[in-house]
């Protein structure tokens, strides 16, 4: 589950990696932390397109 407090991490790994860079612990904790996000989105993406209903009207007596 992707909380708060893990985007926050990440926010603040990518600004510091951005100014000071990170160290070879920060860049390991990112890197677990980003495939925690993307797999989450994944399972989510999912989950959605997994629920999609589709629907065909039929015409009736149409005329076109």
């Amino acid at each position: 589950m992707i909380t708060p407090e893990i985007i926050n991490r990440i926010n603040e790994l990518a600004k510091k990696k951005k100014t000071v860079g990170l160290t070879d612990e920060e860049l390991t904790e990112q890197t677990k932390l980003r495939r925690i996000y993307i797999d989450n989105i994944k399972i989510q993406l999912k989950n959605n397109l997994e629920n999609i209903e589709l629907v065909d009207d039929k015409p009736t007596n149409s005329t076109h």
